[in-house]
């Protein structure tokens, strides 16, 4: 009798086990390219985590990995969401990879920013410049310009994502290439400018690079406004941003909910949160830009470069350039790299 009272106990034992294992997982919301070094994805995730109770793992893919393993997964997919920049978001929409929902907030992104059907949607944005490690300059001038990079004083001291597969990548040649005289239907100066920058033997990653810029690895990296001021001011690194004195450009990053999604429920709940008063006010204390009207706080917005620096940084059109992406990397791969 016992030994059968035993058995039951260890029976039910081990399913409330299986059960309580079930309801954790079924807590988590796989999220690719939602890295802690990151935009403060971080502090993000903490968040949602304390407000939601869904788990979200750090991602540690670009926007072009995260894309083409979405591609890969499609008859099963692992991921439950994914953070883009804005045109791998439209070609994860052109390829039936992401599904519609329209979050809490919806209606409050302007419609330049969105999907109209929610496919996909703005959560923040940031200006592209140098991200300038001044110690490891070595006493060398802090850059102003884009032709400032290609100065042999500057040789191995520079870095960008490869903009073949990571987004900020991408947007820091269409930034060159406009300010170079180019257009999203003219390439030719932006692939001039990297054969000439190759000159001066750029470290070319794939994964954000902060850290790598905080190390002294890497003095100069084509970045955005909110990674070198969270390197400033919170990190307390000697860390300059410059937005190029001919020009850049203004981007926004987005979040869609995955085709098909494993747990869509609790993919929902972190979308919602993203774009919650709450998760907008956290990107705006991370230095971002909040896509709904949070006010950004005093002293985070007076940690900004002067707004005449940043009238030099202009929107384009992110549909064309989102047609024009692969035409480019096509060209960057076979002429530049």
């Amino acid at each position: 009798m016992s030994r059968s009272i035993t058995r039951a106990a260890r029976a039910a034992a081990l399913a409330l086990g299986l059960a309580t294992a079930g309801a954790a997982f079924a807590q988590t919301a796989i999220c690719y390219n939602c890295p802690v070094e990151w935009a403060d994805w971080g502090t993000q995730i903490k968040a949602i985590k304390a407000r939601t109770g869904v788990t979200v793992p750090p991602d540690n893919k670009n926007s072009g990995q995260s894309l083409a393993q979405m591609a890969a997964e499609r008859a099963s997919p692992v991921a439950d969401m994914a953070y883009l920049g804005v045109t791998f978001a439209i070609q994860a929409q052109k390829d039936g990879l992401v599904a519609a929902y329209k979050p809490a907030g919806f209606d409050q992104i302007p419609a330049g920013l969105k999907d109209a059907d929610g496919h996909w949607f703005t959560i923040h944005s940031g200006t592209l410049g140098f991200m300038v490690n001044v110690d490891a300059l070595g006493g060398k001038p802090i850059p102003r310009s884009w032709a400032d990079l290609l100065k042999p004083e500057y040789k191995g001291l520079v870095g960008y994502l490869d903009p073949a597969s990571a987004f900020v990548g991408y947007v820091g040649a269409v930034a060159a290439n406009q300010a170079r005289g180019g257009t999203l239907d003219n390439f030719g100066p932006g692939i001039d400018y990297f054969k000439q920058l190759m000159k001066n033997e750029p470290i070319v990653p794939k994964q954000t690079a902060y850290a790598r810029v905080l190390s002294g690895e890497i003095a100069i990296l084509l970045d955005y406004d909110f990674n070198a001021y969270r390197a400033k001011y919170k990190d307390g690194a000697n860390v300059a941003f410059v937005i190029p004195s001919e020009g850049s450009v203004v981007v926004p990053y987005v979040m869609s909910l995955t085709a098909k999604a494993p747990h869509p429920a609790e993919a929902k709940k972190a979308l919602d949160f993203v774009l919650s008063d709450e998760g907008q006010a956290l990107w705006a204390r991370a230095y971002l830009r909040p896509v709904r009207n949070v006010a950004m706080p005093k002293e985070v917005a007076s940690q900004f470069l002067p707004a005449a620096d940043y009238a030099r940084a202009k929107p384009v059109d992110y549909g064309r350039m989102a047609e024009v992406q692969k035409g480019f990397s096509e060209r960057y791969l076979s002429e530049v790299r």
